[in-house]
């Protein structure tokens, strides 16, 4: 046998290993248990509510995907210039493979099945983010302007029974199947903030947006001017405040804290300046600075939008 017929015979074995070999790394990576704790967080925060561990997850997986995807082609790229070189082969132009239909095929459907896949993650986390509970623990009426950021708590602060439950003029934009959730004889309290105001506590620019820890606390998020972005950083999601249309999106805060927000949609020449901050401490202490909202003259709410004809206001009817 000729040298080089021996060389061929020793790499077909290696060659047949190596699917093998891929397999069993695979399996090894996706049945050991892990979670997105043992994994670097590739640039995000560390989340603080019990939502955000799963667009982590989704994050850590995406970013594996990939490098799994960039590795196999690199891998191919720098083995055929290395195996397949002019100064190896001694062949100018070697054989050319042209209308494979199974490596046609293959380039066709590999991505195709690269795509489904994370298509079909996004989406089952998309649906779990974006669920409503029929009744929330808390209600809070997010509303972005032009600069700054005002926080309608709707809650029963004086706990009450003598309040009416009629919607009051100021929340007219939130469509009904979100007033439905309400809290029964809210009279409320709000806050607000212009670009100068600043955390009294730390200095941080902006408003403050007081949460309980451990209770879940519904956004209903709506504009009175142009598109804003709530994004709370820490949150590991931000979702779009938009004049006449109204989101909505519901979270658990599970660490206590001072933590950053911010607007993430240009809206103008202030843009920069639409800050705020979120203080996250025990029930307790959120019911006592909400009863100190009230005693500074701030019950009731503030215009939460545009006002809108009930049709527009209610044109989207999808249960909660």
């Amino acid at each position: 046998m000729s040298p080089n017929g021996s060389d061929r015979s020793s790499r077909r074995p290696m060659r047949r290993k190596l699917p093998q070999v891929l397999t069993a790394g695979l399996i090894l990576a996706t049945a050991t248990g892990c979670t997105y704790k043992d994994f670097p967080r590739l640039g995000m925060p560390t989340p603080v509510t019990e939502e955000a561990p799963r667009i982590l997850s989704l994050w850590q997986g995406s970013w594996a995907a990939a490098l799994i995807t960039g590795v196999l082609v690199w891998g191919l790229i720098l083995w055929s210039v290395f195996f397949h070189r002019r100064s190896r082969t001694k062949v100018e132009v070697p054989p050319q493979t042209r209308y494979n239909m199974p490596i046609e095929a293959l380039y066709t459907v590999v991505p195709l099945i690269i795509v489904s896949v994370l298509f079909y993650f996004t989406a089952r986390d998309e649906s779990k983010l974006l669920a409503l509970t029929a009744k929330p623990t808390h209600t809070i009426n997010v509303v972005g302007y032009q600069w700054s950021w005002g926080f309608n708590y709707i809650e029963n602060v004086d706990g009450k029974s003598t309040t009416g439950n009629e919607l009051p003029k100021e929340l007219d934009a939130i469509p009904d199947r979100f007033v439905k959730a309400f809290p029964q004889h809210a009279e409320g309290v709000y806050d607000y903030g212009v670009p100068g105001t600043r955390n009294p506590q730390n200095g941080n620019p902006g408003p403050t947006l007081w949460l309980p820890k451990g209770e879940k606390v519904r956004f209903i998020l709506t504009s009175r001017d142009v598109i804003h972005s709530f994004w709370v950083v820490p949150f590991l999601m931000k979702q779009d405040v938009i004049p006449g249309h109204t989101n909505a999106f519901e979270v658990t805060p599970n660490q206590e804290g001072t933590f950053m927000g911010k607007c993430a949609e240009l809206c103008g020449a202030d843009h920069s300046r639409m800050l705020f901050n979120v203080k996250v401490v025990s029930p307790e202490r959120y019911q006592k600075h909400l009863e100190e909202l009230a005693q500074k003259g701030q019950s009731g709410y503030i215009p939460a939008g545009i006002a809108q004809t009930d049709p527009a206001k209610n044109a989207e009817t999808n249960k909660l």
